[in-house]
């Protein structure tokens, strides 16, 4: 009675990460609306690229074929965020190619023809592997290396805040709803012991924890250097 206690504490601890995982995530699928918003408004894309969603969305396809009972087990939050991931960047990169011009539009349209062709093949080839274990390994290190790929993404950033000085770049709440959802997800993977879930939410965290804490110290900084000015300028 004892074990059947825990284990049920331990699916309801699973949930409640896995759904406050899934909510901090919707606020990371929502924060490109302004963007897109300017794109519309302007029917152009200017200066901003498409990359980022064509990679967002190889990522949430990868992940969410790793979170099917086909691949792996209980991992339902993992299918949902996903779902709901690939949905969103799969509307900005539909509004993308309708507002940019001719050469970005083959371009962009190759590229999503290459990411829904390589999970095609990612799907077709762990399928044919009819060793569970085996497919749950090969699905897993190609989901785990998506994601630390794409945590790695804010080093840039990181850099960028240090030689600058400067929090410009590097929005608070989007660092917060980032550490947040990776937190949530990493406790996710601890409590359905899946290290392919756990290992790159783990280092989204801590990179997270490393983002909030420039962003403090630079910010405060800031603030302290605005205080320092006059008041009063006086031109004599």
């Amino acid at each position: 009675m004892d074990v059947f206690a825990f284990n049920a504490s331990l699916s309801m601890c699973k949930d409640v990460a896995g759904i406050a995982g899934n909510i901090f995530a919707f606020g990371l699928f929502v924060s490109p609306m302004p963007t897109f918003r300017r794109i519309m408004r302007n029917k152009s894309t200017e200066q901003f690229s498409g990359l980022p969603y064509i990679y967002a969305l190889l990522n949430c396809l990868i992940c969410l074929w790793y979170g099917t009972p086909f691949v792996s087990h209980s991992n339902t939050m993992l299918m949902t965020v996903n779902s709901v991931g690939a949905t969103f960047q799969l509307c900005y990169i539909i509004l993308f190619i309708l507002h940019t011009d001719k050469k970005n539009k083959m371009k962009m349209l190759g590229l999503l023809f290459v990411v829904f062709a390589v999970v095609g093949v990612i799907v077709a080839g762990s399928l044919q592997i009819p060793d569970q274990l085996t497919r749950w390994y090969f699905v897993g290190f190609l989901s785990c290396g998506s994601l630390v790929s794409m945590f790695a993404s804010p080093l840039f950033v990181i850099n960028l805040v240090i030689r600058t000085k400067s929090v410009e770049f590097m929005p608070f709440y989007l660092s917060l709803s980032t550490f947040l959802m990776s937190a949530s997800f990493f406790l996710y993977g601890l409590f359905n012991s899946d290290a392919f879930v756990y290992t790159p939410n783990g280092i989204g965290t801590i990179l997270g924890i490393v983002q909030l804490a420039l962003y403090c110290y630079f910010h405060r900084n800031s603030i302290a250097e605005e205080t320092k000015e006059p008041l009063i300028v006086s031109y004599v």
